[in-house]
């Protein structure tokens, strides 16, 4: 088998070898965000908790993100926002709590601005999914209406202290009020750190494999070269000794 060939053969191993490490780390990064979405999920799932409970009377949240919630307060129908979505409008009206404070709720999504009931007059405990605010760089548009639940916006515009954080109602309490449930976008979860070094390892032994593959071919052809200038460099020294012997002897 000629060098050449075997140099050929040497990476070709080497990078196949590097595609099916890569390739195992790709899927152990998506068994590590697979991970992180599922106790997403799970944290969401878990039973409703009293939201005051986690929510100090300075503004401190406890582990309360992402989870469900419940909530006593009246509804202040005057102070209702509409979000629009592809799927129509999220009604986000604000709910006075016992302690004076405002939780913003998304009460639900309605097909059109004008198609939404009024929020339910009196005291009323309702169930949600607690989240931060959502992000909007765009701001306010107009008519009165959000991109998205940013909290410093609502802020300027509501009077009162606000919770710092949003409700998004349960299909059945957004269906008491003659809306569907409003689409909820849960935060990434961090999956297991475990796995991720676990996707990284795996890059780093492709990256090793490839060059360990490139360096052996290589040395493989300096070998080779070596071997050839030795061989030929003892021969011509050896065809002029025998030359000058010869010579030598003649004289």
């Amino acid at each position: 088998m000629s060098t050449r060939l075997k140099q050929v053969l040497i990476v070709s191993v080497g990078a196949v070898a590097a595609v099916v490490m890569i390739v195992l780390g790709l899927w152990q990064m998506q068994v590590f965000v697979d991970k992180g979405n599922r106790s997403v999920e799970d944290r969401a799932a878990q039973p409703a908790v009293p939201l005051m409970d986690h929510v100090a009377t300075d503004g401190a949240v406890g582990d309360i993100y992402g989870k469900q919630v419940t909530f006593t307060g009246d509804y202040l129908p005057d102070q209702t926002i509409l979000i629009p979505t592809g799927e129509g409008v999220r009604v986000l009206t604000a709910v006075r709590l016992s302690d004076g404070r405002v939780l913003p709720v998304v009460r639900g999504l309605s097909g059109a601005q004008e198609q939404f009931a009024t929020p339910p007059a009196g005291t009323v405990t309702e169930t949600g999914l607690f989240l931060p605010g959502e992000g909007d760089p765009d701001g306010v548009v107009p008519d009165g209406t959000l991109r998205s639940v940013r909290m410093p916006l609502l802020a300027q515009q509501w009077p009162q202290q606000l919770i710092p954080g949003f409700v998004t109602l349960t299909a059945e309490e957004s269906g008491a009020q003659g809306m569907r449930q409003a689409p909820v976008s849960l935060p990434s979860g961090e999956g297991s750190a475990r796995n991720s070094g676990y996707a990284l390892q795996w890059w780093v032994f492709a990256a090793f494999a490839l060059g360990m593959a490139i360096k052996l071919a290589h040395s493989l052809g300096v070998r080779q070269r070596t071997l050839e200038e030795g061989v030929t460099l003892p021969h011509d020294d050896e065809v002029a000794v025998n030359a000058t012997t010869t010579k030598e002897q003649n004289l």
